[in-house]
């Protein structure tokens, strides 16, 4: 694990993987009673990656074009929640200790 002294090194476009989405998940589970705007943070975050994924292909289907930059947001939210969050924390605006998890 890293000391959480060090800043983090995250950019907008690292990617979270699904064995990362897995750790936060348990942390998540784990953490539930503990920090609880977070599990509902990180429970919009999924849902609109979810809607982002299973939305684009209706939107192409009924040439909604308009919502293509909607399903765009909703694909990259997650990978810009973790950008804010690293950030936040590496100015120590908020603690995050899930962060760790991502590595």
């Amino acid at each position: 694990m890293r000391p959480t002294s060090k800043p983090l090194k995250r950019k907008p476009w690292d990617r979270v993987t699904l064995a990362q989405f897995q750790r936060i998940h348990h942390w998540r589970k784990a953490q539930r009673a503990t920090h609880p705007v977070e599990s509902w943070a990180w429970e919009a975050m999924l849902t609109l990656w979810m809607m982002g994924w299973v939305g684009w292909i209706p939107a192409y289907e009924a040439e909604a074009y308009w919502a293509f930059p909607l399903c765009i947001i909703g694909i990259l939210s997650p990978r810009l929640y973790v950008y804010w969050r690293s950030q936040a924390h590496a100015a120590e605006l908020l603690r995050c200790e899930w962060l760790d998890l991502l590595d």
